[in-house]
């Protein structure tokens, strides 16, 4: 409870603050600073701050220390912060289109994944601008990949395991792999092993770089399963108050901050995958037996995404392929 309500208090501040001193601006991320997106976002706002010439001052609160992961969104929307950064598919329970880069086995490689995007892009903002949410850029995240305790050369090596669960398609992916699953922020995920909360995740090599996997599993399958982003948005009540410059320098910073992400990501792949090997952990390709079961749990899932939201799922795949 104290928590909550200190929480509470730190939001309401930021809300004070914003009121009698207009420059000053907050943006709440769910990751540490040594993840790429964090970078990106502490010069995303470095940027902002020249641009207007200090006009506004955009903080940066890291590895949700602000506002837990979940709650951003929410936070964004109500105007309780003026920018925030979401991993997009947690909000896969608000509309479809927001899992697009959830769904495994529909664009495994970087070309694919950027190309994906720029088909979902447009639906994306027009559901954001339907919750009060301005869309100004992604940074996407290494393919993931399979981390576990044990090798595993089919789906029957997983049965029975509890899966980390981070959004609905990861939910609905661990119980096509009949493991079950079970939901856990980044933060936690070195207690979440150490003590049997969950057996496996399926995450990026970055996420297990920086998460210091090795201490607690051993093995690491480099399925390439989906390639996810994050994204930045800003309160749209907030940003139609700017000036047209304000805007333009915004949309400018957001513009370089997407650029460095997309061409970034690959570098941060490859280290983060030699870090892993580096510190013991055996990484291995998958065997054809686990991609052919892994493919086809992928083509029930774009089934199942296509007749949630047919007119507009279908746009996207559309534009897509």
């Amino acid at each position: 409870m104290f928590k909550q309500i200190a929480t509470g208090a730190l939001l309401t501040g930021a809300l004070f603050t914003s009121a009698v001193n207009a420059d000053q601006w907050h943006m709440p991320t769910p990751y540490g600073d040594a993840n790429l997106p964090t970078k990106i976002a502490y010069q995303f706002a470095e940027d902002i701050k020249t641009g207007t010439d200090g006009d506004i001052d955009v903080t940066v609160h890291s590895g949700a220390s602000l506002v837990k992961h979940p709650e951003i969104p929410r936070a964004v929307r109500t105007g309780q912060v003026q920018l925030g950064e979401i991993f997009i598919g947690i909000m896969g329970n608000t509309h479809p289109v927001f899992k697009h880069d959830n769904i495994p086995f529909l664009a495994t490689n970087f070309d694919d994944a950027k190309r994906l995007w720029e088909a979902a892009r447009p639906e994306v903002e027009k559901q954001l601008d339907k919750e009060g949410m301005v869309l100004l850029y992604s940074v996407p995240w290494p393919a993931q990949s399979l981390y576990t305790k044990a090798p595993v050369n089919s789906l029957s090596d997983l049965e029975g395991l509890k899966m980390r669960a981070y959004s609905p398609s990861t939910s609905r992916l661990a119980d096509l792999m009949n493991t079950t699953p079970t939901t856990v922020q980044v933060p936690e995920i070195p207690q979440a092993f150490s003590t049997g909360i969950i057996d496996a995740m399926i995450t990026s090599p970055s996420t297990g770089a920086n998460g210091q996997a090795w201490d607690y599993l051993s093995h690491y399958t480099d399925i390439k399963a989906w390639i996810p982003k994050n994204v930045v948005v800003a309160n749209k009540r907030a940003f139609r108050r700017l000036s047209d410059e304000q805007r333009q320098v915004i949309l400018d910073a957001a513009a370089a901050a997407e650029a460095k992400g997309w061409e970034g990501v690959r570098v941060t792949a490859a280290e983060d995958t030699a870090t892993l090997a580096e510190h013991g952990i055996t990484v291995s390709e998958p065997s054809e037996e686990l991609m052919s079961e892994l493919q086809k749990i992928g083509d029930i899932m774009i089934q199942e995404w296509e007749a949630e939201a047919p007119q507009e799922v279908g746009t996207i795949l559309k534009a897509y392929r």
